[in-house]
């Protein structure tokens, strides 16, 4: 009977260390997922980094910086700008011209609608 006591004390003694290499095992294992989590993401950060300083240093060399587009859209737009007021000066007379003359060119008829009474 005592060995049978004895027997199951140190059966329930092993299950009791059993139990406790498989939570520390798991803890471990978290410890391990939480790491290699936190070292992907620093990865990812950094990856996303470099290709950002990649685009910017692409983006410098072939369209220039953001303030260069803009001065040469401004400056495209005063050329055109200029471009239609010369045109406007140019044939500002000849178009208040012919405005007038199918102003004045009057020719009364009556609208193909009209049905004379008889």
């Amino acid at each position: 009977m005592a060995s049978q006591t004895q027997g199951i004390q140190q059966l329930l003694a092993a299950e009791k260390r059993a139990a406790e290499k498989v939570s520390e095992a798991r803890k471990r294992k978290a410890r391990r997922l939480k790491q290699a989590k936190e070292e992907a993401q620093d990865e990812i950060e950094k990856y996303r980094q470099e290709r950002e300083r990649q685009f910017k240093e692409f983006e410098a060399k072939h369209m220039g910086s953001r303030e260069d587009v803009a001065a040469r859209i401004e400056a495209d737009t005063k050329i055109k700008i200029d471009e239609m007021n010369r045109a406007i000066t140019t044939h500002k007379e000849a178009v208040i011209a012919q405005i007038l003359d199918l102003v004045y060119d009057i020719k009364p008829e009556l609208h193909k609608n009209y049905q004379a009474s008889k």
